[in-house]
């Protein structure tokens, strides 16, 4: 989880080919009125978000019913999204890509194609409620490699352990 430009897509990604996981980009769950509205620089309302975030959590729920593994970009800002993507589950962690308004608006920039405008930005961080102990996180900073980032997170997760 994070805001756009935090790297979700590409840890994502990358972490489930480390760790031999599925791959799903939360943002192929949007409807279509979302994906529209983003491009047009309007942020999302909750309203917005709560079909996107149910079909997450529908997801979630098939993936562990049928004991595959997967991992799964999303930006997750409020602990209310998050709440409704885990819903009490202990099976589930949430990992959040941590980095300043300043470095992640450096990757925006670069960014070519992407629905998601730069100018959002400043309400993503607006938005951003990061995850609490309680919530189990595991916290990585963004301003490393790629390859760190991984390794971090599979060593939090323990899963090179036996």
């Amino acid at each position: 989880m994070g805001v756009s430009g935090s790297g979700k897509s590409t840890i994502a990604d990358r972490l489930a080919i480390r760790i031999g996981w599925r791959f799903e980009d939360g943002d192929s769950f949007h409807p279509p009125s979302n994906v529209a509205k983003m491009h047009s620089g309007q942020p999302l309302t909750d309203e917005d978000r709560w079909p996107w975030l149910r079909a997450i959590a529908a997801e979630i729920d098939r993936t562990c019913g049928t004991r595959e593994r997967a991992v799964i970009a999303c930006s997750a800002l409020k602990r209310t999204y998050r709440d409704i993507l885990v819903h009490g589950r202990d099976d589930i962690r949430i990992i959040f890509l941590d980095g300043t308004q300043e470095l992640i608006a450096t990757r925006l920039a670069a960014r070519k194609d992407h629905f998601m405008p730069p100018g959002l930005l400043a309400s993503q961080f607006k938005t951003l409620e990061p995850p609490t102990p309680d919530e189990r996180p595991i916290t990585v900073a963004i301003d490393r490699s790629v390859d760190t980032i991984i390794e971090d997170i599979v060593t939090q997760l323990k899963l090179d352990r036996p």
